[in-house]
């Protein structure tokens, strides 16, 4: 059972941050913050979601090539930042993730129908991934306005993973904090049939 206190503080109360303290993320929260997130559910425990956590002066200037100049900013001022990015090869870690699956069956299908299945999965766990970083105490800004080829050539060359978006990470600045944009009623959004 969670409290009002909790839910306000993952969902009406947080914000999206675009600047950051120059407090650090020890790694030990990010491992924490992987290892709560990895329990919720993706289609069939397919889990293709892969992060990359740039937190050095270097991987972060190599991951500023591929950010849009309005990001720039805001990924430069995070002490952390998610790459999350889909692993195209998802379907090989079936045999420990999903044994009920079939492996070959994945591998035999074409990139379209694999992309959209890693995809779609890795967007879900990456919500999951937001709400568990507020829930741990960090502040987040999403953002996709990056070049996630260049991010593919930077930091995933030779590899099966693919970048989906960007997380900045750590203790907001408070600055330039948007006022709560409205949201749609229960009534425009839903319907119980």
């Amino acid at each position: 059972m969670s409290s009002p206190d909790f839910m306000a503080s993952v969902f009406e109360d947080a914000r999206t941050h675009r600047f950051f303290t120059d407090q650090p993320v020890p790694d030990d929260l990010l491992k924490t913050l992987y290892e709560t997130i990895k329990f919720a559910p993706s289609a069939s425990n397919t889990c293709p979601m892969r992060v990359l956590f740039v937190t050095s002066d270097d991987a972060r200037a190599k991951l500023l090539e591929a950010v849009g100049d309005g990001n720039k900013p805001k990924v430069a001022s995070a002490p952390a930042v998610a790459v999350i990015a889909h692993d195209m090869e998802f379907y090989k870690h079936l045999g420990t993730l999903a044994p009920h699956l079939d492996p070959e069956s994945f591998a035999a299908q074409d990139e379209a129908k694999l992309k959209m299945q890693a995809s779609n999965n890795t967007w879900l766990q990456g919500g999951y991934f937001i709400l568990a970083a507020r829930a741990l105490g960090l502040d987040c800004g999403p953002m996709s306005g990056f070049n996630p080829a260049k991010v593919d050539e930077l930091f995933f060359e030779g590899s099966s993973w693919r970048a989906s978006f960007l997380l900045s990470l750590g203790y907001g600045s408070g600055e330039n904090i948007r006022d709560r944009a409205p949201r749609l009623s229960f009534d425009e959004a839903c319907r119980i049939v």
